[in-house]
C-alpha cells in the first residue's frame, strides 16, 4: 500500500515544480512559480508537493494561506490538486486525504478550493468535483463563464455581425502589441476607475513582467480608428482556450463596432485553431447576479455557459474518504 508526504514549496523546488506543471492533465501557465511570485508580496504562499513512498512527485498543490485557512492560491485565477493523467481516481482520492491530514496536523480548519474549469484541462478532470460532494464541502460560489465552442459552428447574432459591419465602415484596424502602454493608459485604467472606482488586477509593470515571462501565453490586441487607439483586449493563451483576461473601448465603442470587430476577428482568425474562446464571467455580487447587457454581448458571439465552483471544505472531514472505494 503506498504512502504519501506533504511538504511546503521551497524556492530550491522551483524546477522541480516546474518540470511538475509542464505534464500535468489539469494545469496551464498561470501554475508556473513564475506567474504565481509575480504577486508573491501579496500573499503567504502555502503551496504544497505531494510524494509518494519513492519520493517521487504525485501533485501539487498551489495555495497560500491567511489565518487558519488555506486557499488554492487566491492570486490565481483556478486552482486545486494538480497531477498527470496517469493517474487513476484510486491514487486522486488517497492524494487529496493526504493533503487534508496533513492541513490538519498543521492545526489548520479550513480548505478554500477554487475549482478549474473544465475546459482549461487536457483530458477530464472531474475526480475533484466528485470529492466535494463525498467531502459534504459547502458551495460558496459559483461563477458562469461565457465560452464560445470554437470546433462547433460558430453563429453570430445581427447586433455583432451589424458591429462588426460598422468596424468595416470606419475602417477600423487591429494591431498585436508587445507593449500594453496604451491600452493600459488610455483606455483600460481610466474605464474601470470611471466606471467601477477600480484598477486593473495586474498594474503596468506586472503585465509587463509577465508578458516577458511569458510571451507565447499573454497578448495584447488594440484597435485604432485613424491612427488612435479605441479598444482593445489582453489575451491569455493556453493549450486549449484563449481566454480574455481584459476587455475594454472608449466612450465610441458601440459607435464603431470596435470590439465587435476586434472579437471577430480574434474568434474566426487568430484563435480559430483553438478549442474554446472564453470571454470570462459576467458575475457580479459574489457570483449571485450576472450583468445582463455583458452577458447578451458575449452570447452574441456564440457563447454559452461554463460553469466555475468553489468549495470550502472542513480538513477534518478526511475521514469521510475512508471507505469510498469497495
Amino acid at each position: 500500500m503506498n504512502r504519501y508526504s506533504v511538504r511546503k514549496y521551497q524556492t530550491s523546488d522551483k524546477v522541480l515544480w516546474d518540470t511538475f506543471v509542464a505534464k500535468a492533465k489539469n494545469s496551464t501557465f498561470l501554475f508556473y512559480r513564475d506567474f504565481m511570485e509575480y504577486h508573491n508580496h501579496k500573499f503567504h504562499d502555502f503551496s504544497l508537493l505531494i510524494f509518494d513512498d519513492k519520493n517521487k512527485l504525485k501533485a501539487i498543490f498551489p495555495a497560500n494561506i491567511l489565518e487558519h485557512t488555506v486557499y488554492s492560491h487566491q492570486g490565481l485565477t483556478y486552482g486545486g490538486l494538480v497531477f498527470c493523467d496517469t493517474l487513476k481516481f484510486n491514487t486522486v482520492i488517497k492524494l487529496f486525504q493526504t493533503l487534508l491530514q496533513y492541513l490538519e496536523k498543521e492545526h489548520l480548519e479550513t480548505l478554500i478550493v477554487k475549482q478549474i474549469p473544465s475546459i482549461y484541462c487536457h483530458v477530464p478532470s472531474d475526480e475533484q468535483a466528485y470529492l466535494m460532494f463525498l467531502l459534504e464541502a459547502q458551495l460558496l460560489r459559483r461563477d458562469l463563464l461565457s465560452v464560445v465552442d470554437l470546433k462547433a459552428h460558430v453563429k453570430f447574432s445581427k447586433d455583432r455581425k451589424d458591429g462588426v459591419k460598422r468596424g468595416k465602415k470606419h475602417k477600423l484596424t487591429i494591431k498585436e502589441d508587445d507593449t500594453f502602454d496604451a491600452f493600459w493608459n488610455t483606455i483600460l485604467i481610466p474605464n474601470l476607475e470611471q466606471k467601477h472606482q477600480a484598477k486593473p488586477v495586474h498594474s503596468l509593470e506586472e503585465i509587463q513582467q509577465l508578458k516577458a515571462k511569458f510571451p507565447n501565453n499573454i497578448k495584447q490586441f488594440n484597435v485604432y480608428h485613424d491612427n488612435k487607439i479605441v479598444a482593445g483586449t489582453t489575451i491569455f493563451i493556453t493549450d486549449k482556450v484563449a481566454h480574455s483576461q481584459y476587455i475594454s473601448g472608449n466612450y465610441d465603442k458601440n459607435l464603431l463596432g470596435s470590439l465587435d470587430f476586434l472579437h471577430h476577428y480574434l474568434i474566426t482568425q487568430v484563435f480559430a485553431n483553438k478549442v474554446y474562446f472564453d470571454f470570462g464571467i459576467s458575475n457580479e455580487n459574489n457570483g449571485k447576479q450576472v450583468n445582463s447587457g455583458l452577458q447578451y454581448w458575449k452570447e452574441g458571439f456564440g457563447a454559452r455557459g461554463v460553469t466555475q465552483d468553489f468549495y470550502k471544505i472542513n480538513v477534518k472531514n478526511h475521514e469521510k474518504l475512508n471507505n469510498v472505494l469497495k
